[in-house]
């Protein structure tokens, strides 16, 4: 990925992420250190630029109430409320970046990062196979460096793809 990269200090985002307040909920509460560039917002949920990407235009959507278990937390209609956001944001994603590929997943544990959260990831073309899928959703191999002015640029970007959806 030709993308310039800066190294990530694992050992304290993983001490933040597990001894922190919830990201999420801190984020949601106005938390300046918490604070993230907002993609979507409607009453339940919030959509906002990841602070460690790994690829172009990286975000994360989560519920605003504190949730952890996709499946056991959230009846059908609520996941269906859910998922119909993160199909919206991705559908962003895909009309800004214009990806290869776009991954969604959802990671976190109990242990760490807990609040319910998928992550969505446009590939961007050209990435070599070795380098793709897992490899570059890891911040071990760095993180994007990007200004400030950038990422909210992109979000204003974002924000009007997911507004016209």
């Amino acid at each position: 990925m030709a993308e310039s990269r800066r190294p990530v200090d694992l050992d304290a985002y993983e001490a933040r992420a597990r001894s922190g307040p919830c990201f999420v909920c801190a984020f949601a509460a106005g938390d300046p250190d918490y604070a993230h560039e907002t993609v979507y917002e409607d009453d339940e949920h919030l959509a906002f630029l990841d602070r460690y990407p790994t690829l172009p235009g990286k975000v994360l959507v989560a519920p605003k109430r504190h949730i952890e278990h996709a499946v056991r937390d959230l009846d059908e209609a609520a996941y269906l409320r859910l998922m119909t956001v993160v199909r919206r944001v991705a559908l962003a994603v895909e009309d800004v970046i214009a990806p290869e590929r776009t991954y969604l997943l959802t990671l976190g544990s109990q242990q760490g990062n807990a609040h319910l959260h998928w992550h969505i990831a446009g590939l961007p073309h050209g990435v070599p196979y070795g380098q793709q899928q897992f490899h570059a959703l890891m911040t071990e191999h760095g993180v994007l460096s990007t200004t400030p002015q950038e990422t909210a640029d992109l979000a204003a970007r974002l924000r009007e793809a997911a507004a016209a959806r």
